[in-house]
């Protein structure tokens, strides 16, 4: 177990050195290899956790209750229906009974505040399921399906299209710069990262090798990539009466058969899900009769072809997520 990981939070990649995080892939790797040979790993048998979900989910919640309970521990799920957290008490005052019950918080939610205050008065491993400003667990997974796909992750090069500035496009930022990976955020420039985050990408860039880049136009930043990652242009919690905005600020970034035809030939595609790609959802079917939109951030075609990932990577959650469980609760 890693002794610099032992006890401590994962509240977003900057948390991390390179070699934390080069070992949680490891780790996870393994944990992946005694799934698949149905090797039990109840390693932390005794231990209990706590899931607090603000925003519901399907893989992140998925991925933490079975992690944790292939490692032995209990779990318990809390939404906001189900708990006083944030009406009847405070977020200081829950993460101090919390605390004193469990031995480690999962928190999805809003602010990115909320998940810093768990961590600083719970006195327990705290880890960010998703903020609006950051989603760790998602980019162990997203560096894990990389790396099982070229073998390696120094000299890539991921173009990220949509919003650049939401938690997926500032966490990629960071994961990429982390780990030596060629990062392009493709965007609107007023949905560029904030400037605090990507000097900090450039300092941590310059370490690790790789290069930070941001642009508008969408046929440079396809060419030559071999990773083209897209997320949902409308984000969870957003109001209705910013959609029209959005949407229309983001038309020009969709990936289709026509960006992946300029990244290079053994390119991939990536998205965290869920995917606006057909009108089988009831959010999308409200997006066609208002917006005459039948896919949005994907094309069908490009999410259902060879060169989609995305459910490797939703799988590579689970794996992900107990490697950081297991470095942590020590």
């Amino acid at each position: 177990m890693s002794k610099n990981l032992c006890g401590k939070s994962l509240l977003t990649l900057l948390d991390l050195s390179s070699d934390d995080i080069r070992y949680l892939l490891e780790l996870a790797v393994n944990f992946k290899n005694l799934k698949r040979t149905k090797t039990p790993h109840r390693y932390l048998e005794g231990k209990n956790i706590v899931l607090i979900f603000e925003k519901t989910s399907t893989r992140t919640r998925c991925s933490f209750e079975v992690a944790g309970m292939d490692l032995g521990l209990g779990v318990t799920y809390l939404e906001s229906s189900g708990s006083q957290i944030g009406k009847k008490e405070s977020i200081k005052d829950t993460a101090r009974v919390l605390g004193r019950i469990y031995d480690g918080i999962e928190y999805r939610g809003y602010e990115q505040k909320t998940v810093e205050i768990l961590a600083q008065y719970s006195g327990i491993p705290v880890w960010n399921g998703l903020t609006d400003r950051f989603h760790p667990t998602q980019m162990l997974a997203d560096l894990m399906t990389i790396e099982e796909k070229f073998g390696h992750l120094k000299n890539l090069n991921l173009t990220f299209m949509g919003d650049a500035r939401n938690n997926i496009g500032n966490s990629l930022m960071i994961a990429c710069a982390k780990t030596g990976i060629n990062f392009i955020a493709c965007a609107p420039k007023k949905l560029w990262p904030e400037e605090d985050l990507i000097k900090q990408a450039y300092e941590i860039a310059k370490k690790s090798g790789c290069s930070i880049n941001f642009t508008e136009d969408v046929k440079k930043a396809a060419s030559g990539s071999d990773i083209i990652y897209t997320d949902i242009w409308v984000s969870m919690g957003e109001p209705q009466n910013i959609w029209e905005e959005k949407i229309n600020l983001l038309k020009p970034y969709q990936v289709n058969a026509d960006v992946m035809s300029k990244a290079k030939k053994d390119a991939v595609f990536m998205h965290c899900l869920p995917a606006f790609h057909d009108l089988n959802t009831a959010i999308a079917s409200e997006i066609y009769r208002k917006f005459g939109l039948k896919e949005m951030e994907v094309s069908d075609e490009v999410f259902e072809s060879s060169q989609s990932i995305v459910f490797d990577e939703a799988e590579n959650r689970m794996h992900t997520v107990k490697a950081v469980i297991y470095s942590t609760l020590c």
